[in-house]
């Protein structure tokens, strides 16, 4: 792609017009791109900033080291108390470099690695503008829409927008598969100003009539590029066909393939493009390591370097491989939960929280979990499987050094994936150390430092929670009772035993049990253990690495 340099920002004649309007009001029709009036100056009082002209793209794509604060940038007073509680003071450079535009109106599209900030840098101008319209909610009428392609990303920007809507007493819900439809019927109904939703359910909801998009202010697509590899972008045009074309949209995207760019050129009126950095470019605090194993030593070199304190997070490119190492960590003796395609909304749900909340240190997943969690002091992402292609390299490893923190990550070869994991590597960008290796070897060490710590499991089987549905399940029987499945559930009501003690205690904490299934993990439930290497002698340890109580009471929360 022709790239040229200059020192401006730039917007179009048209965005420039619109800049100040406050959210709501009319914006010109859209219409065909000419390519024309596109790299005007903005006003003086806009910073220099770097700028490369794409050519190709037709858009202008700028850097921006910007040193101004959120109320510099013009975020509102109440929003900036709200971060600044939250010990969030400092903007990321992709949110210092939107927020001016976005917050004036404009179009915007934001491209930017995993992990640097893009978040804030479109919940923010959504919660300012729909603030400062002042239009009232309606049922069934949201004035906001925020795209994501998985449940866990959609989750989680609503976890991040709720305490600032609550500051600005705007309204926000979440609709997306896997839970039942009564509940989002009902949020709609009642009047929300923020839907952050999945395309698919979204559409059964606009098709159905309880979600009419008519008055929507502001569209937001985040995650554009996956949405378009998980095949949303028939759903997300037609989504965005009944939204008003005067409509402000937000894109945020790692890369500007070739069905996100339709996007681009048929649903954003000359938007402003903010790039932090190339589409390609590895985090620097990553380190990245390729581990030349054999098929017999991949078990051992993963439980080794799981059983090192701090969080692991590992991929596999199934959700049978997912499922399966999973039931191998754990009969090892990891404390390990899995994320994949299979489980139920509510077990994905308590899994990630497990994860979460330090109850287990490893999460197993697919690829469903490479854009959609955000989960802090992530140290090492292990690759057990290679990713087909460089750009799910990319999204995996971003779940590590994350928000300028520092993370290794490693790829486990076998002989017959050298040729292919040399070019995934080369198409990264990534300059990564090769080590031939046996399951003792040394470099584990200093990969994944610290003591190893274990949960030896016991010889009986544990107690399955059974839960009760509350909607939740995708059948729509919200009274049904149905097992919980996924290994955060061996986390909850079961049996634990202090090694030695000869005794079994059940955990405290109130959930119900009703009958026993077979241990997910094919062993029972654990004891807990630590040793310095994996399989030295067992030795007593005063609390539970993977301790039963702690996840007592919780294994409802969210469904």
């Amino acid at each position: 792609m022709a790239a040229g340099r200059l020192t401006s920002t730039t917007t179009s004649n048209q965005s420039a017009s619109r800049s100040g309007k406050p959210a709501g009001q009319s914006r010109p029709r859209r219409r065909r791109r000419s390519g024309a009036g596109r790299n005007q100056q903005s006003p003086a009082t806009e910073p220099q900033l770097e700028v490369a002209v794409s050519n190709d793209d037709e858009v202008t794509e700028t850097v921006a080291p910007d040193n101004r604060s959120f109320a510099e940038l013009g975020v509102p007073d109440r929003l900036v108390a709200t971060l600044a509680a939250a010990g969030v003071s400092n903007p990321f450079p992709i949110q210092a470099a939107t927020l001016p535009d976005s917050l004036a109106g404009k179009d915007v599209l934001g491209r930017g690695r995993t992990g640097s900030g893009k978040t804030y840098a479109f919940v923010l101008p959504v919660l300012a503008r729909l603030a400062a319209g002042g239009t009232k909610r309606r049922p069934n009428h949201p004035r906001a829409l925020i795209l994501a392609p998985t449940r866990e990303l959609a989750t989680q920007i609503q976890a991040s927008i709720t305490p600032l809507a609550d500051a600005l007493g705007l309204r926000s819900m979440t609709i997306f598969g896997g839970v039942g439809h009564g509940p989002q019927i009902t949020g709609l109904r009642k009047g929300t100003d923020i839907v952050v939703a999945c395309p698919g359910r979204l559409e059964d909801h606009v098709q159905a009539g309880h979600a009419k998009l008519g008055a929507v202010e502001i569209t937001v697509l985040d995650e554009a590029d996956h949405m378009a590899d998980l095949g949303f972008l028939p759903a997300v045009r037609r989504i965005l066909e009944a939204t008003p074309a005067t409509a402000q949209r937000l894109l945020f995207s790692a890369t500007l393939d070739a069905g996100v760019d339709v996007l681009v050129r048929r649903f954003m009126t000359d938007p402003v493009t903010h790039s932090v950095d190339s589409a390609r470019s590895p985090v620097s605090q990553m380190t990245h390591h390729v581990l030349h194993v054999q098929p017999d030593t991949r078990l051992p070199v993963l439980v080794d370097l799981t059983a090192a304190p701090g969080r692991s997070l590992v991929f596999t490119r199934t959700k049978y491989g997912a499922k399966s190492l999973t039931k191998k960590l754990i009969a090892q003796g990891v404390p390990a939960v899995e994320l994949h395609g299979n489980l139920s909304q509510g077990a994905r749900t308590r899994n990630l929280e497990a994860f979460s909340d330090g109850t287990a240190k490893t999460l197993v997943a697919t690829d469903i979990a490479a854009r959609g969690i955000h989960v802090d002091n992530v140290t090492l992402v292990i690759h057990a499987d290679p990713p087909i292609e460089h750009k799910a390299y990319l999204h995996r490893s971003g779940r590590t050094a994350r928000a300028g923190a520092e993370g290794t990550v490693v790829t486990l070869m076998t002989d017959d994936q050298v040729r292919d994991v040399r070019d995934l590597t080369r198409k990264a960008g990534i300059a990564a150390t090769v080590t031939k290796l046996n399951a003792d070897h040394p470099l584990l060490a200093e990969l994944a430092p610290g003591e190893r710590s274990f949960v030896e499991p016991t010889s009986r089987p544990v107690q399955q929670d059974r839960v009760a549905s509350s909607g939740g399940s995708g059948s729509g029987r919200g009274n049904r009772r149905r097992r919980a499945s996924g290994p955060a559930q061996q986390a909850t009501g079961k049996r634990s035993s202090q090694t030695g003690s000869g005794q079994a205690t059940r955990a405290a904490g109130g959930s119900r049990s009703s009958g026993r299934s077979k241990s997910r993990a094919g062993s029972g439930g654990p004891k807990s253990y630590s040793t310095s290497t994996p399989g030295s002698a067992a030795r007593p340890a005063g609390a539970a690495a993977f301790s039963a109580g702690s996840r007592a009471g919780t294994s409802r929360r969210g469904r």
